[in-house]
């Protein structure tokens, strides 16, 4: 059901380390790395200095990482329960609990290493993500909102963007949080549907789950108010038609993943999960087009 990489690399020693960071599943990669790039290049203007490019690029794949595996730690008791997750290099036995703690330390490390050839300002806020980034796998054992947490962590990049690339944080930093925070929610809730009944079976707490049976308004209305946000950007700080342009692609393909989750196949809802990449995208483009436009 999930995209995943098939390489004999995969399959070989290094293979369940390789997993366990999920570099064999990209999406997440993508769904970082693409707001990621929204604030260098929003931050410079136009074309971020290739250092921060590079920086931000690689501390994303390393995150990335981070993330993947201390949430298969936290969720160490509970994967072997979910029939999509159960099959996991700790969950299955692969790789001890102790050793993959180690290995986030590792990569905590590698970050850090990143992060300390910017400036103060983002030393400082990397230390604000790096507690985001270690204990949202931790919230859905308590709350039946990790989304919100997890929308935060993913969010995080883009002020340590404008502060890496601009030395400040200016309002529009925020509102470009915004909008990502709630299109975090937004998709991770689409990922949570096709776990919701597994999850409820295993005690695992969810948007998916807290929605019930009003998911799909709520997901429409968490949809059109990223949408308003987007356009608020638009007015504030890049009046441009390529930005609103990219806005109505954005809930274009927005309501074609309501269409396509209607039933709440699981399935579908995954698909729909992995299409979200296509909004990065959009956005992406719709912030470099009218950034070049404006300076030519």
């Amino acid at each position: 059901m999930e995209f995943r990489l098939q390489t004999a690399i995969f399959a070989g020693r290094l293979g369940p380390w390789l997993r366990l960071m999920r570099f064999d599943r990209p999406i997440g990669i993508a769904l970082l790395l693409w707001p990621t790039w929204w604030g260098l290049w929003l931050a410079a203007g136009g074309v971020p200095s290739i250092k921060n490019l590079v920086i931000f690029t690689l501390g994303v794949i390393v995150m990335r990482a981070a993330g993947c595996v201390i949430n298969d730690y936290a969720d160490r008791d509970i994967d072997p329960k979910v029939e999509r997750t159960r099959s996991r290099p700790i969950a299955a036995g692969e790789i001890h609990p102790s050793h993959a703690l180690l290995l986030f330390f590792i990569l905590m490390g590698l970050a850090l290493a990143l992060v300390l050839m910017t400036n103060r300002l983002t030393v400082l806020m990397a230390f604000v993500g790096a507690l985001l980034a270690g204990t949202y796998p931790f919230f859905k054992r308590f709350t039946h909102f990790p989304q919100v947490a997890l929308g935060a962590a993913f969010a995080w990049s883009i002020p340590m963007a404008f502060a890496a690339e601009a030395g400040q944080v200016p309002a529009l930093a925020w509102w470009l949080f915004a909008a990502n925070l709630i299109w975090t929610v937004v998709y991770d809730t689409q990922y949570a549907m096709a776990d919701r009944e597994d999850d409820l079976k295993a005690g695992v707490k969810s948007t998916a789950i807290a929605f019930g049976r009003f998911d799909l308004p709520v997901l429409a209305t968490l949809m059109g108010l990223m949408a308003a946000v987007l356009v608020i950007i638009g007015l504030r700080d890049l009046p441009h038609p390529a930005w609103f342009t990219a806005v109505a692609l954005t809930l274009m393909h927005f309501q074609y993943q309501l269409w396509r989750i209607r039933s709440r196949d699981p399935q579908a809802c995954f698909q729909a999960f992995l299409s979200n990449h296509w909004i990065g995208l959009f956005l992406f483009a719709g912030i470099a087009i009218s950034l070049a436009l404006a300076n030519y």
